[in-house]
């Protein structure tokens, strides 16, 4: 399994690597952001930090979970029952609060990719007669693509990377707008108008009650 450690103290990022190099892993570290994102397609697993030098780690969380269900375990420092619940809401795997104990470490990696489904490259998500390509961020239904903003497509991303289960409105709303309120809640309502009317397939994404939305199923 090819692991990013996403890890700015040099010390920490040391001592995890050698212990994914000799459990057999490959592993290749990012010391920020910005060079994640470059590196996070050809991961099987990312092991990220919340606290980088050129952002908040959530932010990536979020980024990286509107094009990839690659399995995501936070190992941070930050131990605020916000942080967790905030992480866990937009997609981590699992939480892991620092200092972390390697072993320990190793078979949380081992437990999150039993979990985890073997991803499909390109990662293409069918509904019907919907395909949402969630690498190429394109959506087409039938033989027309569907021009989404990125609001809709953020929406359309996190119900297809669930297709078939129900997702609540507050995972929808730290997930595409990574806060929640009487606004931005108004605003997912309006979204979700407009992205049923472009995907012109009634029934395709509907309504759970008092809880939230699902695509097919």
């Amino acid at each position: 399994m090819h692991v990013l450690v996403v890890e700015d103290d040099d010390g920490v990022a040391a001592a995890v690597t050698d212990a994914l190099v000799s459990a057999g892993h490959g592993a290749v570290r990012a010391r920020q952001a910005a060079e994640a994102a470059a590196l996070r397609r050809e991961a099987d697993l990312v092991l990220l930090d919340l606290s980088l030098p050129d952002g908040d780690g959530l932010t990536l969380l979020r980024d990286i979970r509107r094009s990839s269900d690659v399995p995501v375990l936070v190992v941070t420092a930050r131990s605020a029952e916000r942080d967790i619940v905030r992480a866990l809401r937009l997609g981590a795997d699992d939480y892991l609060v620092k200092p972390v104990r390697l072993r320990e470490l190793l078979a949380r990696i081992d437990a999150v990719a039993r979990r985890s489904p073997a991803r499909a490259e390109p990662g293409i998500v069918d509904v019907g007669d919907i395909r949402i390509d969630l690498a190429a961020e394109r959506v087409t239904a039938g033989s027309t693509e569907v021009n989404l903003t990125g609001k809709e497509y953020g929406i359309l991303a996190a119900l297809a990377r669930r297709a078939g289960r129900a997702v609540s409105r507050q995972t929808l709303l730290e997930e595409v707008w990574g806060q929640s309120g009487p606004s931005v809640s108004r605003s997912l309502d309006a979204h979700l108008v407009a992205l049923r009317g472009k995907l012109g397939r009634p029934g395709l994404l509907t309504t759970v009650r008092g809880f939230g939305y699902r695509l097919g199923g």
